[in-house]
C-alpha cells in the first residue's frame, strides 16, 4: 500500500479521486444515538479545493476525521456508507492498511496544533518520522527533506527550528509545522479542518493563503473545514453548506456567494460583516439553536430556525435535489428554494 507520491505521480487533475455515498456516523450515547453526520454524498477530483462550511455541531470536523478513516465502527460508532479514494474503500481497508493511506494518499490539519504535536519531541522530529517510515529515507536524508518543508511552508531559519520544542514557536508557526507534516509524504488529498482556530485574523490569512498556494503549486486535491465563509471564499472551487449532520447545499462557491438557494445558506451569508456598513450596525444573527443529533425535529431539521417554513416543511423531510440551474450544477435541500416569494403568513 505504501508508496512514494509527488506531484509528477498524482492523479490527473480533474479526474475523480474522492467519492462519499450515503456516510453516516453515529455514536451511541447514553442519551441515545447522535446522528453526527447523516447521509452525506461528496464528490471531489484531483486537483480540487471543496469548502464544508457549517456552524459548530453541523458534523464538518467529524465527516472529515470519518473520511479521513480516523473514526471507524465500534461498540460505541457506527458507519454506513461509502468513502472511495482513488478506488479504495477507506473503511473496507484492514487498519494497518488504513495507516498506510495516511501521509502517502491522504493528510489532515487539524484545529489546534498542540493536539498534534507531541510536546517533548523536536519539531524537527515530527517531521522525520513519517518520511523514515513511508518513504524509507534514511536519519540524514530525511533530515534534510525536514528542512526543506520547514522552508516550504514559510518558516524562518528552518534548521534551527527544526531543533526546538513546540513550546518554543508561536502558535502560527506550530500550525506551519503542522501542515509541514501533512506535506511531507506529498499527499493527493489534504484535510484542513479548521486550520486558523485561535489565530489572530493577520496569522489567519497567511495560513489560509499558504494552503492554497501549497495545494495551487504541488497539484494537491484539499478539503477546508470552516465555520466561517469569508474563509472559503476565493480558495475553493466547490462549497458544501453542512447543517445537523447533513450537506443542506452544494454548489461553486461563486454560485454560492451570488445566489444562495437555502435559507440556512442565506443566513450565514446575511451574518457576515460588510466593510460598507456604518459603525456599530448590529450583526444579523439565525435566531434559535442547532438541532439536537439525538432527536432531530420532525421534517426539515433547519424548520425551527427557517423564516419561509410552512406546513410542508413540518411534516416533509427534503432531500437534496438538483435545482437545474444553467452551466453550473446548484444542489439544495429545501422545499421552497431561493428565491421565494415573500409570505407574511409564513
Amino acid at each position: 500500500m505504501s508508496r512514494t507520491s509527488s506531484p509528477a505521480s498524482r492523479p490527473e487533475r480533474g479526474t475523480p479521486l474522492l467519492a462519499v455515498r450515503d456516510l453516516r456516523t453515529v455514536f451511541h450515547t447514553p442519551r441515545g444515538a447522535v446522528r453526527a453526520v447523516d447521509g452525506v454524498d461528496l464528490d471531489l477530483a484531483a486537483g480540487e479545493t471543496l469548502g464544508i462550511v457549517g456552524e459548530s455541531g453541523s458534523g464538518k470536523s467529524v465527516l472529515g476525521r470519518t473520511v479521513m478513516g480516523l473514526v471507524t465502527s465500534g461498540p460505541t460508532t457506527t458507519i454506513t456508507g461509502s468513502v472511495t479514494l482513488d478506488g479504495s474503500d477507506v473503511h473496507a481497508l484492514s487498519s494497518r492498511a488504513r495507516r498506510q493511506l495516511w501521509g502517502p494518499r491522504i493528510a489532515m490539519v487539524f484545529q489546534d496544533p498542540m493536539t498534534s504535536l507531541n510536546p517533548v519531541k523536536h519539531v524537527g522530529t515530527h517531521l522525520t518520522e513519517p518520511l523514515r517510515l513511508h518513504l524509507g529515507l534514511g536519519r540524514r536524508a530525511a533530515a534534510e527533506r525536514a528542512v526543506e518543508l520547514l522552508t516550504q511552508v514559510g518558516i524562518p531559519e528552518p534548521a534551527r527550528r527544526a531543533g526546538q520544542y513546540p513550546h518554543e514557536l508561536s502558535g502560527g508557526m506550530r500550525q506551519r509545522v503542522v501542515i509541514a507534516m501533512a506535506l511531507a509524504c506529498d499527499p493527493d488529498l489534504l484535510i484542513a479542518d479548521e486550520p486558523t482556530t485561535a489565530l489572530d485574523v493577520t496569522v489567519q490569512k497567511q495560513i489560509l493563503d499558504l494552503l492554497g498556494d501549497l495545494t495551487g503549486r504541488l497539484g494537491m486535491a484539499m478539503v477546508l473545514i470552516s465555520h466561517d465563509l469569508g474563509a472559503i471564499a476565493g480558495r475553493t472551487d466547490r462549497v458544501g453548506v453542512m447543517y445537523g449532520g447533513r450537506v443542506v447545499e452544494s454548489t461553486a462557491t461563486t454560485a454560492l456567494f451570488a445566489a444562495p438557494r437555502h435559507p440556512y445558506a442565506e443566513a450565514l451569508l446575511a451574518s457576515i460583516p460588510q466593510l460598507t456598513d456604518p459603525p456599530h450596525t448590529v450583526l444579523r444573527a439565525i435566531e434559535g439553536s442547532p438541532p439536537d443529533l439525538v432527536a432531530p425535529p420532525q421534517g426539515c431539521r433547519f424548520r425551527p430556525r427557517c423564516p419561509y417554513a410552512d406546513q410542508q416543511c413540518h411534516e416533509e423531510d427534503p432531500v437534496l435535489v438538483d435545482l437545474g440551474q444553467p452551466g453550473v450544477p446548484h444542489r439544495a435541500a429545501c422545499h421552497h428554494p431561493l428565491p421565494v416569494p415573500a409570505r407574511v403568513d409564513a
